[in-house]
C-alpha cells in the first residue's frame, strides 16, 4: 500500500505540522508555506495567496499526489476534483461548511469524506455570548458614553441571575453557552433541531424543534446558534421579533441568513429591542453604509467571535484523532452530512 500523502492547504504553525508528523510517522506530511498565503492574524486560514506561474505549477503537482487535505484549497475551489484525483478526505478548519460544499457541488461530484471543525469554536463563541450579555446587563454603552464626556454620575445596572437566555440550537456551541450561563444563575431554555434527548445538561427547559414561540416570548437574551440550512434560513423575521419581550437582546453567532436583518434593524431603531450582538451578517463584509454601524446599542464582530489564539492547536488535535481513525478504518469525527448541511 502506497504511503498516505497529506497536503496542508492553509497556514499552520510549524510546531503543529511537526505534531502531525510525530503522531503519524507512517504518513507523508507536505507543508509548503511558501506556496500559501501569509496569515493576517492568528488562525487565519484564508490569507491572500499570490503565486508565480512556477509556484502554481508546483502547487498543482502537490495536489495531484494528495490523498488528504488539511483544509480546503480555496485557490482551486471549482477544479479541485480534477486537480486532486487521488483525494479521499478533507479536514476543514471551519464548522459551518455545509452551504459552501452544497454550492460547489462536492457532494455530487466526489466521494470524498469531508470532516468539519465542529466543537473547536464552541468555547470562544460561548464566551462572546457571555461577554455580550454582560455588556448589556452592566450597560457598558452608558459607561463608555459617560467616560467620553468625563462625566461622573452613579447609575444602576442589572444582574444576569434570574434572566432567561433562550438558545436556538443546542448543538456543541449552544450547550457550551448553556454551561457558561449556569454559574451566573441564569435560566436556560432552548431547542435542538435533531436528536432525541428529553433533557440536556444545564438546560432548564428543552423544547421541541418546532416549538419556537415559547422560546421567543420568554427570552431576555435570544441566542442563535443553528447551522444554515433550508429549514433555518429566515428563521427569525419580523413576526418572530415581535414575540420577544420589550427590551430583549438578540445575539447571533449562527449565520446571517438565519435572521431578517432589516426587521432586526427596525426593531433596534424603534427601541423595541435593547440591543444586539452580531458576529455574522447576510452580506459580509457588512457594507459601510449599513445602519447597524451607527447604532450604539449594537456590537459588531467581523465574523471573528469563533477565532481564538489556540484554534489551530485544537484543529490539529482533532485532525490527528481523525487521522488515526482514517488509517484504522474506524468511524471518524464530525463527518459532514451533505444532505443535512452539517
Amino acid at each position: 500500500m502506497a504511503q498516505l500523502n497529506i497536503l496542508i492547504a492553509s497556514y499552520l504553525e510549524p510546531e503543529l505540522v511537526e505534531q502531525i508528523r510525530r503522531e503519524a510517522p507512517e504518513v507523508e506530511v507536505v507543508y509548503r508555506p511558501d506556496l500559501l498565503g501569509k496569515p493576517r492574524y492568528i488562525a487565519d486560514h484564508n490569507g491572500p495567496i499570490t503565486r508565480t506561474p512556477e509556484q502554481e505549477a508546483e502547487w498543482r503537482s502537490l495536489l495531484a499526489q494528495a490523498n488528504v487535505l488539511f483544509d480546503f484549497d480555496h485557490t482551486h475551489v471549482d477544479d479541485l476534483p480534477q486537480l486532486a484525483p487521488k483525494l479521499k478526505w478533507i479536514q476543514s478548519t471551519s464548522s459551518g461548511i455545509g452551504q459552501f460544499v452544497k454550492r460547489i457541488g462536492y457532494g455530487e461530484k466526489t466521494n470524498w469524506i469531508m470532516t468539519t471543525a465542529s466543537g473547536t469554536h464552541a468555547r470562544p463563541l460561548a464566551e462572546f455570548v457571555l461577554m455580550s450579555m454582560l455588556y448589556f446587563a452592566k450597560d457598558f454603552e452608558y459607561l463608555q458614553r459617560e467616560k467620553a464626556a468625563h462625566h461622573w454620575a452613579r447609575y444602576c445596572a442589572e444582574e444576569l441571575a434570574g434572566k432567561t437566555v433562550s438558545i436556538i440550537g443546542l448543538g456543541k456551541i449552544g450547550r457550551e453557552i448553556a454551561r457558561l450561563a449556569k454559574p451566573f444563575e441564569m435560566r436556560v431554555i432552548g431547542n435542538r433541531r435533531s436528536g432525541t434527548e428529553t433533557a440536556i445538561p444545564n438546560v432548564d427547559q428543552l423544547y421541541a424543534p418546532d416549538e419556537l414561540t415559547p422560546l421567543l416570548t420568554q427570552a431576555n437574551y435570544l441566542v442563535l446558534s443553528v447551522p444554515h440550512t433550508p429549514q433555518t434560513e429566515g428563521l427569525i423575521g419580523a413576526k418572530e421579533i415581535a414575540l420577544l419581550p420589550q427590551g430583549a437582546v438578540v445575539i447571533n453567532v449562527a449565520r446571517g441568513q438565519v435572521m431578517n436583518y432589516p426587521a432586526l434593524t427596525e426593531a433596534l431603531r424603534s427601541g423595541r429591542l435593547r440591543g444586539a450582538a452580531l458576529d455574522v451578517f447576510a452580506t459580509e463584509p457588512l457594507p459601510p453604509d449599513d445602519p447597524l454601524w451607527e447604532m450604539p446599542n449594537v456590537i459588531i464582530s467581523p465574523h471573528s467571535a469563533s477565532t481564538a489564539d489556540n484554534e489551530n492547536a485544537k484543529i490539529t488535535r482533532l485532525f490527528c484523532d481523525n487521522l488515526k481513525r482514517f488509517l484504522a478504518g474506524t468511524p471518524m469525527l464530525n463527518v459532514l452530512d451533505v444532505e443535512k448541511y452539517y
